[in-house]
């Protein structure tokens, strides 16, 4: 059953079978070991008990094979002896100077270059394109080629990696993003490995163009420590890398379905710039469903041009509207050569990037006669086109081998199947576009600065001392003191207990707002009386005060530091609204000041910065100073930062200030 893979996969290369009786198998050359092969080899497949794993690599290292895959299992995957087993096969390999995918590993398919080592079944007949896809999974590799097969969808590359004991996804994808045969990578994943390495081959990718679809199951773990701030919880246990995903330009998905056909639409369109979709069909129904699902999954659609209308309106119909999605209405089945003017008018407006025809695809032998004068001038239409087109099928449907050659000899490639399914792989192709289209940052972390601020009051003038904008405050550590500085003050006060045991001082009854300053004295010894009473072990080393501001804005900013993909800057909309709205933005850190306003502008109360009824707008350019200050503050505190949050940076207008912050360290 595996060696028919090699026919199935069209392999290319000469093979040879090694079995202990050394006989012939498959019509096949049988050796009783890799020593005894003529020619030089150049991998081998083991398919052979786990017990014997060990022995097969050694033989083939007496060979001089240097490359495996170990389609057996029985290792890590069966328990503590299994895994024992694979450690023993992985030193090994490491000694004998092996590199292999496995164990337990269903190996690859590189269709592109003629080579299988595989046990990944394909339909016929094998279809040959520049989608690549690799799992950790081999049945949900087979389920990934199966939707990709019926959906007419060809292939460059197929690999599943098993337990990767030896290569890993970081591994195939950094040989995928730089062979040109390879258009677009879909990727399931259970956990990445190598992660520096991983991020270098997206970023890689990003400057390719070449999309990477991931569908990845797992959480990352936020440290207990980090637990401690608020901005861990407001990341989530996969926010990290959602962050890791927008900043490498990788789209992840959440079905199967949804990661094949949104890898091979941006594969085969590329990014569309401007990033902005014009949709029509003969059918109001379809031109509806699509606007209702393009709002749902955040697919922005063109506004058209006053030139635009009026030249859709002397090709249309008289009863036909101008809207985007756009009903062209049933004459274009009497008259499908209107589609011939339809489709280039969409495409010269100058807000078209893309345009999507939704159309249903002939999949019997009458409906092929009925819709291949349509189907011709829709080609027609998209050839006279200044812009990618793409059609789009009402419905999923199984793909025929008669359609799919009808398809293609119609001059239509591969159509998207379905509406829903469709208009989410439009929402990725529009994100994906928008982010390639950035450049990367220029800056790296800044070094080690040797401080080690602790409690709030430290923080507050670190982060000043790295130009972070913070209010002014003075710590006083007597009643006398506390009255003397409200009275230079000359208005209400904010107090605060300064002590360094004391990490939530609401929690400990020290913190008093809005005072008088004749009320000075009697407020200093409330708030030291009430933290002794609080914790009677912890260090006070007096009270701070800041003058009171107003309300104004409140956000979140938190720096926190991921055990896989290190640290990484958190924006949050603040005050009450914090828990809430449950509103933030993640980033990995370094950023600049364009993330910083994307992530403020991605916000669900970015309105309450813009002048939200009547309010001062925000100096968002501050702002997003401010924010970048604090990421490359915390950075800079080296690697025994495990959090940094200020909550909350006050927002007013023009002035922006840190009122509180709190670092923490690994223990």
């Amino acid at each position: 059953m595996v060696f028919r893979c090699f026919e199935l996969y069209e392999h290319k290369g000469k093979l040879s079978a090694v079995n202990r009786g050394g006989k012939p198998a498959h019509g096949l050359p049988g050796y009783t070991s890799c020593t005894e092969i003529e020619d030089p080899v150049d991998a081998a497949f083991i398919y052979v008990p786990a017990e014997g794993v060990l022995g097969a690599l050694e033989d083939a290292a007496a060979a001089g094979i240097r490359n495996a895959v170990i389609l057996s299992s029985g290792f890590a995957e069966a328990g503590k002896e299994g895994a024992a087993m694979q450690e023993e096969v992985v030193r090994a390999a490491r000694d004998l100077g092996i590199r292999f995918m496995g164990p337990n590993s269903m190996g690859f398919a590189n269709l592109a270059h003629g080579s299988a080592m595989t046990s990944v079944k394909t339909r016929l007949p094998c279809r040959h394109g520049r989608l690549a896809l690799i799992s950790q999974s081999g049945a949900l590799l087979n389920e990934m080629g199966k939707i990709a097969h019926l959906s007419g969808i060809g292939l460059a590359f197929t690999g599943a990696t098993g337990n990767e004991a030896s290569m890993s996804i970081t591994d195939l994808l950094e040989y995928l993003v730089d062979d040109d045969s390879v258009g677009a990578i879909c990727i399931y994943s259970e956990g990445i490995r190598d992660h520096g390495r991983f991020m270098a081959a997206a970023m890689r990718a990003k400057e390719l163009n070449k999309p990477i679809v991931l569908l990845k199951l797992g959480r990352s773990e936020i440290s207990g420590a980090i637990a401690q701030a608020h901005t861990g919880s407001l990341i989530g246990d996969d926010g990290v890398f959602d962050a890791m995903c927008r900043q490498t330009g990788i789209i992840r998905v959440s079905s199967l379905e949804e990661a094949v056909t949104t890898a091979d639409l941006l594969g085969k369109i590329g990014p569309i710039a401007p990033a902005r979709i014009a949709m029509c069909s003969i059918s109001g129904g379809a031109c509806a469903l699509f606007a209702d699902l393009s709002d749902e999954y955040g697919v922005e659609v063109v506004q058209y041009t006053q030139e635009t209308k009026d030249a859709l309106r002397a090709v249309l119909p008289s009863f036909a509207s101008t809207l985007n999605p756009l009903d062209t209405t049933g004459a274009l089945v009497q008259h499908p050569e209107i589609w011939h003017e339809v489709i280039p008018i969409l495409a010269r407006d100058a807000n078209t990037g893309l345009v999507i025809v939704s159309q249903p695809i002939p999949n019997t032998d009458a409906e092929r006669l009925t819709l291949s004068s349509t189907i011709e001038a829709i080609v027609a239409g998209f050839r006279a086109a200044n812009k990618p087109a793409v059609i789009v099928d009402f419905s999923v449907q199984t793909r025929s081998s008669e359609q799919i050659a009808f398809i293609k000899e119609a001059g239509v490639d591969v159509p998207v199947q379905g509406l829903d399914i469709a208009v989410r792989a439009l929402a990725h192709l529009q994100r994906w576009s928008e982010r390639v289209s950035r450049p990367a940052i220029a800056q790296d972390l800044p070094a080690p600065c040797g401080e080690h601020p602790v409690g709030e009051r430290e923080t507050l003038q670190y982060l000043s001392s790295r130009g972070a904008p913070v209010i002014p405050a003075r710590l006083v550590a007597t009643a006398d003191e506390a009255a003397q500085f409200a009275e230079e003050l000359g208005g209400r006060a904010a107090y605060k207990i300064a002590s360094p045991d004391i990490a939530h001082k609401t929690e400990a009854n020290g913190v008093r707002l809005d005072i008088a300053p004749g009320d000075a004295k009697e407020t200093f010894a409330s708030i030291v009386a009430a933290a002794s009473a609080y914790d009677p072990s912890a260090r006070v080393e007096g009270v701070l005060i800041a003058p009171m501001r107003d309300a104004g804005t409140e956000m979140i900013v938190g720096v926190t530091r991921d055990p896989e993909w290190g640290l990484a800057i958190t924006v949050g909309t603040g005050g009450v609204l914090t828990e809430i709205l449950e509103d933030s933005e993640t980033r990995l850190l370094p950023i600049d000041e364009a993330h910083a306003r994307d992530m403020v502008l991605s916000l669900k109360g970015a309105k309450l910065l813009q002048g939200f009824r009547g309010s001062e707008p925000a100096d968002l350019d501050a702002l997003c100073k401010a924010i970048v200050a604090i990421g490359d503050a915390a950075a800079a505190l080296g690697p025994d930062i495990a959090a940094l949050e200020v909550n909350p940076l006050r927002v007013s207008g023009a002035q922006v200030e840190a009122l509180d912050a709190l670092a923490i360290y690994a223990a």
